[in-house]
C-alpha cells in the first residue's frame, strides 16, 4: 500500500518537508521575494496563482527535488489540483520523486483574541478531505497563531487543532496540526511551556491508534518539544522557519535531535525568477543540502 510506504517514511527517514503552500495573502509576498513584482498580475488572481504555480512546479521539477532528501511537501489546494509535467501534482510529487504529499487545509485566520488567532470555519473540511484522498494525498496542514502567553487562549488553540484532526483523521489522512508561535510574542518561551503542555494533554486523549504530525516554531530551548518528539500517538514533529532567515533557522534547527524541518521562506530564500535553470538548480539543491544538514541531528 502506497500509504504504509508514506507512514514509513514520514516516520522514520532522514530529510525535511517542503512547505509549498502560500495561499491568497501569502503568495504576493512569495513572488516578491522570487523577483516577480505586483505589477506582473496587476490585481488579477488567477494570474497571481498561475505564476505562483510556475514557481512550485519549477522547484518540484528542479533535479534536487527528490525523496532522497525531500521526504514531503505540503501544497495549497490550487497546487494539488494542477499538474507538473502532465501528471497531478500530488501523483508527481510520490511516483516521480519520492515525495509524500501533503494539503494545506485551512481557510486562514480570525482576528485575535486572548493572545491567539484560531482558524476560521472549514465548512466544506469533508468533501475537501475526499477529493484530497482521490488524489493521494496523505496528510493535511492546519494553522493557527499564538502571540501571547495566554493559558486559556493557547488551551482554545490546541482544542481546535485536534478537534479538526480528528475530523481529518476520520478520512484516513495524518493531520499536521501547526499552533505556531510567533516569533515577535514578547513571551515566546512562555508561549512553549503553555503549549507543550496543551499539545501533551491533547495527545494523551486521542484515541488509541490515532496519530498526528505536529508542526512548530522553533523553541528557545534547544529539545525542548522532545516530549511531543517521543510521545506515542506522533509520527514525527516538523519546524516552520517562521521567519527567522535560512541561516538562522538551521542554526535553530541543529540544536533540536529529531526535529525535522517544514521550511517555505527559508526554502525558496535566493531563488528568483530571472535565474537560468542551472544557476536555479544550483541554488535550490545548496538550499535543500543545507537544511538536510539541520534536520539531520540525531539525539
Amino acid at each position: 500500500m502506497a500509504n504504509d510506504e508514506m507512514l514509513k517514511q514520514m516516520s522514520a527517514k532522514p530529510g525535511f518537508i517542503a512547505a509549498l503552500d502560500q495561499s491568497g495573502g501569502s503568495t504576493p509576498g512569495a513572488l516578491r521575494a522570487y523577483g516577480i513584482p505586483d505589477s506582473a498580475w496587476h490585481g488579477d488572481e488567477a494570474e497571481m496563482f498561475r505564476l505562483m504555480h510556475e514557481m512550485r512546479v519549477r522547484m518540484i521539477t528542479s533535479p534536487a527535488f527528490t525523496g532522497a532528501k525531500v521526504i514531503g511537501a505540503i501544497l495549497f489546494e490550487r497546487t494539488m489540483d494542477g499538474q507538473a509535467k502532465g501528471k497531478p501534482v500530488p501523483a508527481y510529487l510520490w511516483h516521480d520523486r519520492g515525495v509524500v504529499p501533503f494539503l494545506k487545509v485551512d481557510k486562514g485566520l480570525d482576528a485575535e483574541k486572548d493572545g491567539v488567532q484560531m482558524m476560521k470555519p472549514m465548512p466544506g473540511l469533508d468533501t475537501l478531505l475526499k477529493h484530497a484522498v482521490g488524489l493521494g494525498i496523505f496528510g493535511t496542514k492546519m494553522r493557527s497563531v499564538i502571540s501571547h502567553a495566554s493559558k486559556t487562549g493557547i488551551a482554545a488553540i490546541a482544542r481546535q487543532q485536534f478537534e479538526f484532526g480528528a475530523q481529518i483523521a476520520a478520512h484516513g489522512l495524518v493531520p499536521i496540526l501547526e499552533p505556531e508561535i510567533s516569533i515577535k510574542s514578547p513571551d515566546k518561551a512562555g508561549c512553549e511551556a503553555l503549549l507543550r503542555d496543551a499539545l501533551l494533554a491533547g495527545l494523551d486523549a486521542m484515541p488509541r491508534g490515532q496519530r498526528v504530525m505536529i508542526k512548530l516554531t522553533l523553541p528557545e530551548t534547544p529539545d525542548f518539544y522532545m516530549p511531543l518528539i517521543k510521545h506515542a500517538g506522533v509520527v514525527r514533529v516538523v519546524a516552520l522557519s517562521g521567519g527567522y532567515t535560512r541561516d538562522d533557522a538551521n542554526r535553530r534547527l541543529a540544536a533540536n535531535h529529531d526535529l525535522i524541518a517544514s521550511f517555505s521562506r527559508a526554502l525558496a530564500e535566493g531563488l528568483t525568477d530571472g535565474m537560468t535553470d542551472a544557476a536555479f538548480d544550483t541554488a535550490l539543491a545548496e538550499s535543500i543540502d543545507k537544511i538536510y544538514r539541520a534536520s539531520t541531528v540525531k539525539a
